[in-house]
Formats: C-alpha cells, sequence, structure tokens
C-alpha cells in the first residue's frame, strides 16, 4: 500500500534525492495516459495550485484527431489550458525509467469544481456520494492483453496485418510459457510491485501470447490509478523487451477477446465489514449486495459505452468467447454480465464481467459504482433470477446493445445516465463515442474487398 504522507513531506523526499525532473499524467476519455516532464523548481511551484494542460486532451480521439461534434473544446474554443490538479498521493517512482517520479492530475473548472468531462474527477465525485452514504467502496480490476513480437516497420507498412504474438499456441495457464519468457514475465510482477501497483496474480491467458493480471484490491480511486497505471506500464516494460502489449478488446475473430473484469464490495466506513456478505443468508449475500447487483442489471443497457466504449469492443462481446451477451447474474458463473461471488466476510464480493481490457478504468470503477449504488438507493429488489446454465441462452431479461452506436445512443438518450454522471458528461462522452462510430463506419474494410470486390 502506498504510505500517505503530507504535502511537505512529500517535496521534502524529492529534494533529499536530487530530483532533477518530474513526470506528470492525466488520462484522457479513451484511457490514454497523457503527460509531460516537468523540472523538479517547475513542478515544486504548481504542486500545490496546479498548472495549464491544453484541452485538447479532451477534444481529441486516441488518433489524436479532433472532435467536430463536441461542444466542450475544439476549434470554437481555441482549445485554451484547463486547470490541472495534482495529486500528490498519488506518488511514485518508475523503476524501468531510473525511478523518476511520476504523479497523476486530474482537472477543475474555472470555478475550482471538477470538470464535468474529467474520468479521474468523475470517479472522485461517485466515489464521494458512496461515503455520503456510509460506503467505503474496495475494487481492483484484473486485465487479459495480447504481447506481440515488436516490429513497428513492419506493422506499419502491412497496415498492421504482420502481427507476430510472442508464443505460437493457446496454452492457458502455462508454466512452460511463462518460464519460457521469464525475463519479460518476472519484470512485469516485479516491476510492477516496485511501482506500488501490486499484483495478486500473472498468467498465462487462453491465446497466443497472451497473459492476465490481477491487480490488488483497494479504495476504488487507488484501484483505478493503479488500473491506468498497469496498462501503461506494462507498454512500457514491454517496448524494453521487444514486445508490443496491446489491451485491444478483441484481436482476432478466431480467438478470445481480452477482458478487464472489475471485482468490487462495500464495506463499512471503518473498514471492518464487508456489507456484501451477511452470515445469516444461504446464499451468503446481503440485501445490500442483492440491490447493487439489481441496480447494476437495470443500468447495464443505459452506460455500456463505459465498459465497451470502441467500435472493437462489440466484437468481444459475442456468444461463446467467454464474455457476456446477455443481462444476467449467477453465482461463479462466467457467462454471466454478472458474477456473484458470496463467500466468507472478507472475501464476498461482485464480478462484472461486461467490462473490457481497452476499457479506462475510472470510466468503468465509475459506471460500476453509480449503478450498484442507484440499485441501493433506489431499494431495488433482485427480481431477475439467478441464471442456470449458460448465460448465452438466457435471453429472458434482454441482451446487451450489439454495437457501438446502438449503445452510445442508448446512453445519450439515458435519463438514468444524465442522473448518475450528470448531463455535462453524458453528452460529451456519447459525442466522442458517436465520433468513434463515424470514423470507422466511413472506412472500407479488407472483409468488404474480399467479400464484394469481385462478385458484385
Amino acid at each position: 500500500m502506498i504510505q500517505k504522507k503530507s504535502i511537505p513531506e512529500i517535496l521534502q523526499q524529492l529534494v533529499d534525492q536530487n530530483t532533477e525532473k518530474v513526470k506528470l499524467a492525466i488520462t484522457d476519455i479513451d484511457g490514454i495516459l497523457r503527460g509531460k516532464i516537468m523540472s523538479f523548481d517547475k513542478f515544486r511551484s504548481v504542486a500545490e495550485s496546479g498548472f495549464g494542460f491544453c484541452d485538447v486532451v479532451f477534444g481529441w480521439d486516441a488518433a489524436d484527431q479532433a472532435y467536430d461534434n463536441a461542444s466542450f473544446t475544439g476549434w470554437h474554443t481555441g482549445y485554451p489550458d484547463a486547470k490541472a490538479t495534482v495529486d500528490l498521493q498519488t506518488f511514485r517512482q518508475i523503476p524501468w525509467e531510473n525511478d523518476i517520479p511520476v504523479f497523476l492530475a486530474d482537472f477543475k473548472d474555472g470555478k475550482k469544481a471538477a470538470l464535468p468531462v474529467c474520468p479521474r474527477s468523475l470517479l472522485k465525485k461517485i466515489n464521494e456520494q458512496a461515503i455520503k452514504a456510509g460506503f467505503n467502496s474496495s475494487f481492483s480490476q484484473e486485465f487479459e492483453w495480447f504481447n506481440f513480437i515488436n516490429n513497428s516497420e513492419e506493422l506499419y507498412n502491412s497496415k498492421f496485418s504482420a502481427l507476430q504474438p510472442m508464443t505460437r499456441g493457446m496454452f492457458g495457464y502455462s508454466v512452460l510459457r511463462a518460464s519460457q519468457n521469464s525475463d519479460f514475465f518476472h519484470a512485469i510482477f516485479d516491476g510492477m510491485t516496485k511501482f506500488n501497483v501490486p499484483i495478486e496474480g500473472l498468467h498465462t491467458e487462453t491465446g497466443p501470447g497472451v497473459y492476465e493480471a490481477a491487480i490488488l484490491y483497494a479504495d476504488i480511486l487507488e484501484a483505478a490509478d493503479r488500473a491506468v497505471l498497469f496498462k501503461a506500464g506494462v507498454k512500457e516494460i514491454a517496448h524494453r523487451h521487444g514486445y508490443i502489449a496491446s489491451f485491444m478488446a478483441k484481436v482476432n475473430e478466431q480467438l478470445p477477446g481480452c477482458s478487464g473484469h472489475v471485482h468490487q464490495s462495500l464495506w463499512s466506513t471503518d473498514g471492518k465489514q464487508n456489507l456484501f456478505y451477511d452470515k445469516k443468508k444461504t446464499s451468503g449475500m446481503s440485501a445490500v449486495m442483492e440491490s447493487y447487483i439489481a441496480g447494476q442489471l437495470y443500468c447495464l443497457p443505459h452506460i455500456l459505452p463505459m465498459f465497451a466504449p470502441t467500435v472493437n469492443s462489440y466484437k468481444r462481446l459475442v456468444e461463446g468467447a467467454w464474455a457476456p451477451t446477455t443481462i444476467t447474474w449467477a453465482v461463479d458463473n462466467r457467462t454471466t454480465a454478472l458474477r456473484a461471488l458470496p463467500g466468507s466476510a472478507s472475501s464476498t464480493r461482485l464480478e462484472t464481467r461486461v467490462v473490457g481490457s481497452d476499457s479506462n478504468p475510472y470510466l468503468a470503477m465509475a459506471g460500476c459504482l453509480a449503478a450498484g449504488l442507484y440499485g441501493i438507493q433506489q431499494k431495488m429488489k433482485l427480481t431477475i433470477p439467478a441464471t442456470t446454465g449458460s448465460g448465452y441462452a438466457n435471453k429472458k431479461n434482454g441482451v446487451l446493445p450489439a454495437n457501438l452506436w446502438e449503445a452510445s445512443q442508448a446512453m445519450k438518450q439515458s435519463a438514468v445516465a444524465k442522473e448518475l454522471f450528470g448531463a455535462a458528461f453524458v453528452e460529451h462522452f456519447t459525442a466522442t463515442r458517436e465520433w468513434e462510430w463515424r470514423q470507422f463506419s466511413k472506412k472500407v474494410t479488407d472483409w468488404e474487398l474480399q467479400r464484394y470486390l469481385e462478385i458484385i
């Protein structure tokens, strides 16, 4: 766990270490870390007051193409600076980069209120609501990802068709495959531990060159910080070992997709009681947990882009591919959208399996918590019965939207989504997802050429 220090203590530690430069980072809408390196003298002057950061990070997509449909910022505003505020409690040192200090930041508006379109600020807002309601939110995220041999020039020349996986074959949970790439495998585990992103488990997953990691649980904001830093850190470590790490949700039609399952539980404010557990009930699940599950099931169709944010996300959410497609829940069933894991007073939790590895952890966790709290606040009963058998076959309570456009329109028009996250966020976020769909829709794909060029 990260030891909490006062601002003077943190700054003094940096002085004692003869720090010359500091890395600052924020996440954009897509969960990509954006940032800069700043001299220590400059950092010290902005550590408490904040600094200006161009708001284009919320006005362009993952490829740095400017949105033409967003009102928050654009050519019409001139892309001014937004006020970024350093969270000094996120202090870490990057072990694979000569221990350079790094801090995360989020944004405030001109009135010193949280910026509505900032993902980290949104999660903080939802967490504050949970605390006010008497809940301490314990979360963690696990990721699956592909590792490819780094041949960037060939990849670009072949328009990303020359993918060479780190290893061949499927080899889920393979001790052999992990041993054959042990330098990289242990560099991730050990490097993340030193980086204060502790890993509970790391193993190979089904698919060529696929790994899976479970990050140790923490308070929800710390958990999301860890998840964001994990994805960025793995990419950096992979590069140093000659690989490209990809958290794309679906790399190949013939292979399973990559998940980013979110585990969660609510505790008493003193952290001593797991409020999801009830030893008096046969199921072990408390009324709080049941309402939390009911809230997520109800809200899922309203907020799906927060869990599946890209065009590619929905190619993972297909039947028989280890990802859910229906509005379902069950106890320890990996075919349903929600997997309840009632156990002991310390371990009872919920796993939201809809979330992909391509998700923005701040938005994914905000979506989980807000939907669960909605169920509790509305005193929802868990009227949807637990699925027995295949969740893919159980369509009685509906199916998830089939693509990003459908999901974005549902969220855009949803009064529930606006109630949970605010109209300003929903308007901006869904506009960015509509943009993403438009960029995809105008492209002529290899599939279309192969299907139509000769015969039509």
